[in-house]
């Protein structure tokens, strides 16, 4: 199976990014189940709804957040109808939506997401993520319910995300860390066989701030004082991510490489699609 993440899409250039590209990638390189996260296409600051409708009539089969999932008010209305719309897993009992599904891939494969959430540097502070993972798993085990099982992990440490993917290794067929919208470069499959990447990236606009326009973070770095609020950066966009080959027979990672495309970063592919 052939599987594509695309990292947080940040502001209006990056979401455009990704709804222009998109398509064509999943046509070109006959991509079978795509991810994207979604935390910060509505300028910066969460989503809205119709992003998110737009983001799946792009071709994505789910949509993930963080910690910013509730910033756009109307998320709280929406995200408990849109099965393909995950927020954070460990969340406590009763917070609207969910934070896991199980969805069919074009070539037919049972894909189970989870989006679970970090703890260290993170605000608001969440459950155990590990123990959120574990009863993900518990609940659509790889080889049994899922043919493949991938963990969007939003978290700043990567301490924190390292270990997340050992403690699922030969449980999942991918772990890919998100929330610091720096492309990484450690894409590796572990000794279980589970893909594994601390930070996808982000798809936004590089000559900023991690998508921000860069003047007002600069000034809160020098001066303590904020002058405005932060705003998303709109220059021209690159969309980042990893794409990874998932054995049909054991649901785990067979390849993983990343996906650079845009004006700043050196672009990628990765070669084992070409």
């Amino acid at each position: 199976m052939r599987l594509l993440f695309l990292g947080d899409m940040v502001g209006k250039s990056g979401r455009t990014a990704v709804w222009e590209r998109l398509p064509g990638l999943i046509a070109d390189l006959k991509l079978d189940f795509t991810i994207v996260n979604g935390e910060n296409a509505a300028g910066g600051f969460g989503i809205t709804e119709d992003i998110f409708h737009e983001t799946i009539k792009a071709g994505a089969d789910v949509v993930t957040t963080g910690n910013h999932v509730w910033d756009q008010r109307e998320a709280l209305g929406f995200a408990a109808r849109e099965d393909r719309f995950l927020r954070p897993a460990n969340f406590p009992k009763g917070t609207p939506g969910k934070g896991a599904g199980l969805y069919i891939a074009k070539n037919g494969a049972r894909v189970m997401v989870s989006n679970i959430m970090g703890r260290i540097f993170m605000h608001p502070e969440l459950d155990d993520p590990f123990q959120a993972g574990e009863r993900e798993l518990a609940a659509c085990p790889l080889g049994e319910q899922a043919d493949a099982v991938v963990f969007d992990f939003h978290a700043e440490a990567t301490s924190e995300k390292v270990c997340f993917g050992h403690f699922v290794d030969g449980r999942a067929s991918l772990v890919i860390g998100t929330h610091t919208h720096q492309p990484t470069g450690d894409h590796q499959i572990l000794n279980g066989g589970t893909g594994y990447m601390s930070d996808a990236g982000m798809c936004g606009d590089y000559d900023s701030s991690l998508g921000m326009d860069k003047e007002e973070p600069l000034n809160r770095f020098l001066s303590k004082v904020p002058k405005g609020r932060m705003e998303a950066a709109s220059g021209p966009a690159t969309i980042c991510g990893v794409g990874v080959q998932i054995s049909d027979r054991t649901g785990l990672a067979e390849k993983i490489a990343p996906l650079r495309l845009g004006p700043r970063l050196e672009e990628t592919i990765p070669a084992f699609w070409q």
